[in-house]
């Protein structure tokens, strides 16, 4: 091989590397940021969604409905279209974007097939008109026209076939561990909740290992002592009422322990004005009944003796 062709390979090489590191600097998948955005239609102009608040207004949006300001999200969790998070990895904290991304990656190419019609008995009576939003058969639709007993529907995505523009800024890069939690736990349920982390240690019963290769011999187990990484969330009423806990909250609870590396989640209720804490445990198992009433400082063979006094 000629000097030349080394010194080729050797800048090659070079090049591969130095492209490398670009492709890893800046935000990759993990990290959790702030993006404020405004995504509008291609074609019509038409607001898709927003996190400004004077936009939202300017649009006749009722702005005292919601919260209004930059959304967290975790990279390459899906919180935001993939074109859109694809373009963000690299970015760093200030940088702005513009992403266009097309109608069958955004809400889905119009499908003619999807406008069907139906009984308008399926319809409920006040729904019965050009517009109306409807459910049926677990699909949500738009009313087209209803004449005599049947009624046209659209069950299309309102936004189908619509390219979706996107203008962003990376407003922060979170990396405090309660703003993470709050965040995330935000961007799930839409609500703001009171969080914190604790280093704590437990009892556990652990299998014990034996060389005797006996079948049928009982499991032995011992208690040991384990720390526990363990992520406290207060359970206020707005989190007990909300809808996609209630339904989710094992989901939910799982998601939380991989992206913030918790060992468990304890939701913690404060009763009374005593300050006394009945938690409810998550993402490491419901803990035993004993071990909340020791945590709420109270004698559990006390109780026993009591209830069985009373039997007599």
């Amino acid at each position: 091989m000629s000097n030349d062709s080394e010194a080729e390979d050797t800048e090659e090489a070079v090049e591969e590397e130095t492209a490398d590191e670009e492709t890893e600097s800046g935000l990759q998948s993990g990290d959790v940021v702030t993006l404020a955005y405004t995504a509008r239609t291609v074609d019509g102009d038409q607001l898709v969604d927003t996190t400004d608040e004077e936009v939202a207004a300017d649009e006749g949006i009722d702005t005292e409905q919601q919260e209004w300001g930059p959304r967290t999200i975790v990279l390459g969790e899906g919180h935001i279209f993939p074109d859109v998070e694809q373009d963000v990895y690299g970015k760093e904290v200030g940088d702005e974007g513009t992403v266009t991304v097309a109608a069958e990656d955004a809400f889905g190419e119009y499908d003619e097939s999807e406008v069907r019609t139906v009984s308008k008995d399926k319809i409920d009576e006040d729904d019965r008109y050009p517009g109306a939003q409807v459910q049926i058969d677990g699909q949500q639709g738009r009313v087209e026209t209803i004449i005599g007993g049947r009624a046209r529907v659209d069950f299309n995505h309102p936004l189908a076939g619509e390219a979706v523009e996107y203008d962003y800024e990376v407003e922060s890069e979170v990396t405090d561990r309660e703003e993470k939690a709050q965040g995330i736990l935000s961007l799930m349920l839409d609500t703001e909740l009171n969080v914190w982390f604790e280093d704590e240690t437990v009892e556990e019963e652990q299998l014990v290992e034996s060389e005797d290769d006996d079948e049928e011999s009982e499991p032995e187990y011992e208690t040991v002592e384990v720390e526990k990484d363990t992520l406290y969330i207060e359970a206020t009423p707005q989190l007990t009422m909300n809808q996609q806990w209630m339904m989710g909250k094992q989901q939910i609870a799982q998601q939380l322990t991989q992206l913030l590396g918790v060992d468990r989640i304890i939701v913690q209720e404060e009763i009374g004005g005593g300050g006394m804490g009945m938690p409810g445990m998550m993402g490491g198992g419901l803990g035993g009944l004993e071990e909340q009433l020791e945590d709420a400082d109270v004698d559990a063979e006390e109780i026993a003796e009591e209830l069985e006094n009373a039997g007599e």
